[in-house]
């Protein structure tokens, strides 16, 4: 049995590839998950993966527009993802999320 780091380039990024889509998914299947949500447990969300895919792009010497990849992050255009699925913020989502954000600097 082989490591992951074993694995030749091209099966690893293959194999990445597929658990991306498989947290696209996931995501998708758990819209009642709200991006603020994420922010507060894991300091991510939906936005950060589409930034991280135009960022990718770019690396890769591609251009990729922010708000492809962001339908493509999240299956529908996102003001139609943001009308249907995404809930204000409660007052204590915020608190959360600024106690992440301070901790998060604190650290820095």
């Amino acid at each position: 049995m082989s490591s992951f780091n074993e694995l030749d380039p091209s099966t690893r990024t293959e194999l990445e590839a597929a658990a991306f889509r498989r947290l696209l998914k996931h995501l998708d299947n758990n819209k009642d998950v709200q991006n603020i949500d994420l922010m507060i447990l894991a300091d991510f969300c939906r936005n950060c993966l589409s930034k991280w895919l135009v960022t990718a792009a770019d690396e890769q010497g591609e251009t990729l527009d922010y708000d492809a990849a962001r339908e493509y992050v999240y299956g529908m255009p996102y003001s139609e993802w943001k009308a249907h699925y995404q809930s204000a913020a409660t007052p204590e989502q915020m608190a959360a999320l600024d106690a992440r954000q301070a901790q998060k600097t604190a650290k820095e």
